[in-house]
Order: structure tokens, then C-alpha cells, then sequence
């Protein structure tokens, strides 16, 4: 049976802010991986202090890097954001004015957009990319003092990232503590002030940690403040992460273990959920022990809160908005969840995907996308984790890790966790004997205390629940239709080359112009209507993904793209009409999704009007004048029906559709000007969906956008 998606449509404008995304450089697989952020901050493994993600920065192609801005105060829009060139560089672009005149074209060209929210960086298991060294601007202080701190006397240095050095800090008078405020030992981050990530401004990391000081879990800071020309942060110091406990037991871990460090891990994100944060890099390397020897050496710890984010609006405390951002990823490409390497706003949900991966990973000791390299790293790993299903993830784990994964891949962006239920599953593999517990379990056990009264109704949920993520992945038509007054409009499927100026002729010989086109099997399918309002068209099909000269020669005649489609066998059909309300049109040509140009043109006062892709390459048209007001992309390995639901909630309503094997894209708009009746339906379907187009005509729902490709069953 089809599956229907419809929406009510409410006008929202979108707050847009552009930017790009850098894809990690390959890692070794036995070695800790890092997060893509505008500099990494390795800060050893026995801090306390998390790595500074800093503020916002400006893009540059080349040499020195421009002064940053401060961070925003809420959202997935603070910090840094780490931005990539395209990677499909090899591309096309074509303007033209409205009267023909001039043209502007770009060939084998990456464009940078400078913007001041943008910074480039590359992953590295050294230094990031454009970072520069602290020891050549600033010494080190041998002696610190912050604000009203004791004098702390600098030791040995612990770790060096791309921002922040840190070291161990011993207190020159008093300090008979292990932690506190009176500890003799302490771990003492400095990030220089002119670094990318403080613009002479403290880190963003430390308004996270004013916020959260206490939390349950988190570590402790006791002093900040600026000496010299560093910002230094005074922490507890800590014991050895979970990355070197598994390092040293072999490289696997005992599900009881594991268990334990997912109960306390669970109840440590429960807290910090409830200031209203999520952490957003979630790994083995963040969750460090207490010092050894101390009351604490068995005790869980959360560090790095560089990446974090609000989920949960500071103002008006309500949930913050939906939104993707294709070009941006933000974490560690291992442990990231799904939702991360798309580009969507951080929600509980990730903290909670990637504590999965890492549980599965500290117990079988890998993971299936471990080891692919070089650009396309990110969309490689994020493809192979929506292929891997739950059951062959967690084929060896005892079933709470599959159960565990399947919920939590389950979720809604604005889904409260039920962290006691999730507590629960791992109680059966915990050794009877607390005192012999490798990992305190101290908080869990206080989440335990309120389980029995939820756990009814979330298993009544849990039923109802419809898992989308968990699917079966299929290759089908997925058709777009709009609320319209009656007209006619009428299809053809299965069309082959040859039949193609037959339909063409009947249709204007009866008024009808084709409105959209698609492709399947190396056959068309047309739509056709007299609701266009073009005065006349043309059409080419070319053995070339879109016919460059052809398109030059029809935009001198005022003719514009109005509709394309692209074959597997790299064919193209690209229809023009004359008559459409743009004056300037441009299109590009790439190997992967273009959202980078994509942006870059909307700042330009572009809109996307059509997309197609053959095979696994894409082709755009972004057009001026095109009655649009806003645009948002929706992007995935399946079909993004959250997403869409979401857009659908804010306003706004599918315009472009265009799918490869591995991927499909949806663009949204928002129309300047708003008709009564803006209902917009979806429809997937194995085959051309012509025994439900006449079920929707008598509704007056007609075909707006349709293509063939990616989605679930």
C-alpha cells in the first residue's frame, strides 16, 4: 500500500544563517577519533577541562585567518562551525540575465562564501588545518593566578589541541585535596586570545560550564579568568578516559562493564538534558574516571563541552527549533549520530544515539564504518549506519544493546527520553555485588528510584511508535501534490525517447504544458497541465548531463529551464519555456549534493526551481524572480518524512524533489504570496502512481513534483 504524508501549512519565516562544512581527513581505525570542529583540542587523558570550541569565524580560501565573532546565545547556531570546500569541484555554472545580455560562467571552480559565522578547517589526527602554535605568540606562565585563585605552580603538561594547551597545576601553598577548591592538584587550560576560539572574548566552553557547575557528572571548575595573554581555566583533574581503559583490557570490555558505564553514562545525560543541554560529542575519550587511588577512581565523568548545544531555549524554555543544515557536522564522525551528519539541529536524541555506538564499540571493540577514508568520509560512514540494521550491529551484544539502539534510533527531535526505561535495560547484566562493580553506578540508581511509575506508559508508547529510521530501504516514485482550483492535467509514464515530441504536440495542441518530469529505467515520465502559464516550450535530449550550449543558445531567446529530468546512463532531458517570471537563471552540475552553491545563491537572490540527478550525480537551477520568499533543503539516505512534517508545521511546502540511489533531496519554500487553500500531500510508491492520481484530481490535488529514487518502505 502507498504511503501518504500530508501536513497543514502555517507561514513562518526561517532564520537563515549560511555556512559550510569540513569532512574529516581519514584516521587510522585503533586510534581515538577525533571531532570535526575548527581545532581539535587534545587535551590529554587525565583533564578534567573539555575542548574549546570557541567562537564564530570567517571563511577564507587562503592565507591568515580573519577576526571571529562571539557565539550566539542559543540553538545549534553557537560556536564554531567547521565548513568544507565542495568536494565536487568539477562542475558547470551558467548565468544569464533577463534580456540575455550578459553571462557569467565558472568552470572546475570551488567557491568559498565569506561569511562572518564560517570558518574552514580539516579534521587531522595532528594539527587542524589553520591553527596556528600558542608556543610561538605567548610563553607559558610558569606561575597562574585567576581572579581570586590560589597561585598555581605549572608542572607537566597533560595535552595540546588546536586551541587549548593544558597542564597540571600544583597549588604553591595549602591544597590537602584531591578535588575542589582546595585541591593541591589541578588541570589549568589555557587558550590564547587571539586563537580563533576567544577573539580577545572568554571560550563559549565557559559559559557551558557556568551553567552547568555541579551537574551531576560534569567536573568541576573553580576559578577562570585571563593572565597575560591566555584565558586559563582552573578544573579538577581527572583519571584515565574510558579509551585508555579499553586500551588496556585488551581492546574489549565485559557486558557487565559496559552496562555499568551505560547506566551511569545514561544518568549523567540526564542531568545535563535537564539543564538543557546536549553534549554533542559523545565517545569513549569524553568519559574519563576519577584519579586513581582517590574515592572517585570508579567514578563516571563527562568532559568537552565545547560542542554543546541548547536543546531547550534559555528565554522561553521551549524546545528549539527544527532545522538541517546539509553542510554542516559537528562531533566525531565515528560515534555522530545519523541526524549529526546531516546537518540537523542537536536534540537528546544524538547524546543518546552516540552513546550507543560508543557502548557497541567499547564491547565488541569496532565498529562497521571504521576505516574508510579520504573527503568523503562523512558520507560514507553515514551511509553505512543507515544500512546497518540494529540486529546486524549488535549481532554479538546481549539483546539490551539492540533494544537500547533501536529506541534511541526511534526517536523524535523533540522527544523526551525516558531515561528510567532506558536505565532498565542494562540492570539484568549487572553483577548482583555492588562493591564489585567496575564502574559506580550511583546516579543510575537514583534514575532507578523513579522507574516503576514510568515504565508502564512509555511500553504504551513504545508500541504506538512508528520506527522511521528503522525501515526497509527501497527505490521507489514519490509524488508531490499541491492543492489547486480544478484544471486539467494529465501523464505519461514509461515514455521512451522516441514518443517524447508525439506527447509534446497533443498536449499544446489541447493547452497543456509539460509542468514536471521525471525519469525511471532509462524511461520518462511527463506531467502535463494547463495551470504553467507558459506561452510556448521547447525541449533537448542530450546524450550529456545537461547540454551546456543548448541552454546558452535558449536563454538568449528568453526561454528558461522549467523542468529536467537525468537518466542512469547519464542522458538528460531539459525542458525551457518562455513565458515563466524569471529574469536570471544559473545551474550547476556535481557529484554530490551542491548545498554549499546552493547557499552561495540564495545570498545572491536565487531559488532553487528545478533538480534531477542521473545517476549519482546532481544537477540544480536556481532562478531570480521565482515567487519564493524562503527556502530549506531536506536531505537523506531515506525519505525524510520528520523533516518534512516539520517544514510542513513552519510553513512550508515542497517545490523540488530529485532522488540518486543513495540519497534524496526535497526543497521547501515559502511563497510570497499565500493562497487559501496551501494543502500539499505526499505519495510513495513502487509503481507510477496513476491508480491514485485520479483519487487525488477529484480532491483537486494535482502533481506538482515527482521523482524516482531513494526512500523506505
Amino acid at each position: 500500500m502507498p504511503e501518504l504524508r500530508s501536513g497543514a501549512r502555517k507561514a513562518r519565516l526561517r532564520n537563515k544563517q549560511l555556512d559550510d562544512v569540513v569532512y574529516p581527513s581519514p584516521q587510522p581505525f585503533d586510534q581515538p577519533e577525533e571531532k570535526v570542529l575548527p581545532a581539535q583540542n587534545r587535551t590529554g587523558r587525565r583533564v578534567g577541562a573539555g575542548r574549546g570550541r570557541g567562537c564564530n569565524a570567517k571563511v577564507v580560501a587562503e592565507g591568515p585567518s580573519p577576526t571571529p565573532a562571539k557565539p550566539t546565545a542559543a540553538g545549534r547556531r553557537r560556536g564554531v562551525r567547521p565548513i568544507k570546500s565542495d568536494p565536487a569541484a568539477q562542475c558547470e555554472i551558467h548565468e544569464v540575465d533577463g534580456v540575455g545580455g550578459a553571462e557569467e560562467q565558472f568552470f572546475n571552480r570551488v567557491e568559498v562564501v565569506a561569511d562572518k559565522n564560517l570558518v574552514i578547517e580539516r579534521e587531522s589526527a595532528e594539527k587542524p588545518m589553520g591553527v596556528e602554535e600558542e608556543a610561538s605568540t605567548s610563553p607559558i606562565p610558569e606561575r597562574v593566578q585567576v581572579g581570586s585563585s590560589p597561585v598555581y605552580k605549572i608542572e607537566r603538561k597533560l595535552g595540546k589541541g588546536g586551541f587549548g594547551q593544558v597542564f597540571v597545576g600544583r597549588r604553591v601553598t595549602g591544597g590537602t585535596d584531591h578535588t575542589g577548591p582546595n585541591a593541591s592538584e589541578v588541570a589549568l587550560k589555557f587558550e590564547h586570545c587571539k586563537s580563533k576560539g576567544c577573539n580577545y572574548s572568554p571560550p563559549y566552553e565557559w559559559q557551558v560550564y557556568s551553567t552547568l557547575n555541579g551537574c551531576y557528572g560534569v567536573p568541576g571548575v573553580h576559578h577562570k579568568g585571563r593572565q597575560g595573554d591566555y584565558y586559563i581555566l582552573v578544573m579538577d583533574i581527572l583519571g584515565p578516559s574510558l579509551w585508555d581503559v579499553w586500551n588496556s583490557t585488551g581492546q574489549a570490555m565485559s557486558p557487565n562493564m559496559v552496562a555499568c558505564i551505560a547506566m551511569e553514562a545514561l544518568s549523567i545525560l540526564e542531568k545535563l538534558h535537564l539543564k538543557g543541554f546536549v553534549h554533542g560529542d559523545v565517545k569513549p575519550e569524553n568519559f574519563l574516571l576519577g584519579q586513581p587511588g582517590t574515592a572517585d577512581e570508579k567514578k563516571l565523568f563527562l568532559v568537552d563541552l565545547g560542542l554543546a548545544s541548547r536543546w531547550k531555549d534559555a528565554s522561553s524554555s521551549k524546545h528549539v527549533d527544527y532545522d538541517q543544515r546539509p553542510d554542516i557536522f559537528r562531533g566525531t564522525v565515528r560515534y555522530a549520530s545519523v541526524h549529526a551528519h546531516l546537518g540537523r539541529t542537536g536534540s537528546r536524541r544524538d547524546d543518546l544515539e552516540s552513546l550507543a555506538y560508543t557502548l557497541i564499540f567499547l564491547l565488541k571493540g569496532r565498529l562497521p564504518w571504521q576505516g574508510y577514508q579520504g573527503d568523503k568520509k562523512s558520507f560514507l560512514v553515514c551511509k553505512k549506519k543507515v544500512a546497518t540494521s540494529p540486529e546486524l550491529l549488535c549481532c554479538s551484544c546481549p539483546p539490551p544493546f539492540k533494544q537500547f539502539l533501536e529506541i534511541v534510533a526511534s526517536m523524535k527531535f523533540d522527544e523526551e527520553p525516558n531515561y528510567p526505561k532506558l536505565v532498565s535495560l542494562f540492570e539484568s547484566l549487572i553483577e548482583p555485588c555492588m562493591s564489585l562493580l567496575p564502574i559506580r553506578i550511583d546516579g543510575a540508581l537514583k534514575v532507578g528510584q523513579k522507574r516503576g511509575r514510568l515504565l508502564e506508559n512509555l511500553e504504551e508508547n513504545e508500541q504506538s511508535k512508528k520506527k522511521v529510521r528503522l525501515g526497509t530501504p527501497s527505490t521507489q516514485w514519490i509524488s508531490v501534490y499541491n492543492a489547486r482550483r480544478p484544471m486539467k492535467q494529465r501523464y505519461h509514464f514509461n515514455v521512451s525517447d522516441s514518443r517524447l515530441l508525439h506527447h509534446l504536440e497533443k498536449g499544446r495542441d489541447d493547452g497543456l504544458y509539460i509542468s514536471c518530469v521525471a525519469s525511471a529505467a532509462n524511461l520518462w515520465a511527463l506531467i502535463m497541465d494547463a495551470g504553467t502559464g507558459f506561452s510556448a516550450q521547447v525541449y533537448e535530449l542530450s546524450d550529456s548531463f545537461l547540454h551546456k550550449d543548448y541552454i546558452m543558445r535558449l536563454w538568449e531567446k528568453n526561454f528558461y529551464i522549467s523542468s529536467l529530468s537525468g537518466t542512469a546512463n547519464g542522458n538528460s532531458l531539459v525542458v525551457m519555456s518562455k513565458g515563466t517570471s524569471y529574469t536570471q537563471q544559473c545551474y550547476k552540475v556535481s557529484d554530490s549534493f551542491p548545498f554549499k552553491w546552493i547557499n552561495k545563491k540564495w545570498k545572491e537572490g536565487f531559488q532553487v526551481t528545478s533538480m534531477t540527478t542521473s545517476g549519482s550525480r546532481w544537477g540544480v537551477v536556481m532562478s531570480r524572480n521565482s515567487g519564493y520568499s524562503d527556502q530549506v533543503v531536506e536531505l537523506d539516505f531515506l525519505y525524510p518524512s520528520e523533516g518534512i512534517h516539520w517544514r510542513w508545521e513552519s510553513g512550508y511546502r515542497i517545490t523540488s524533489t530529485a532522488a540518486t540511489p543513495d540519497q534524496a533531496a526535497f526543497i521547501l519554500s515559502l511563497p510570497k504570496r499565500r493562497t487559501m487553500d496551501d494543502a500539499q500531500e505526499t505519495l510513495r510508491t513502487s509503481a507510477f502512481p496513476s491508480t491514485h492520481v485520479k483519487e487525488k484530481w477529484s480532491k483537486n490535488l494535482y502533481i506538482a513534483s515527482i521523482c524516482y529514487g531513494r526512500t523506505i518502505c
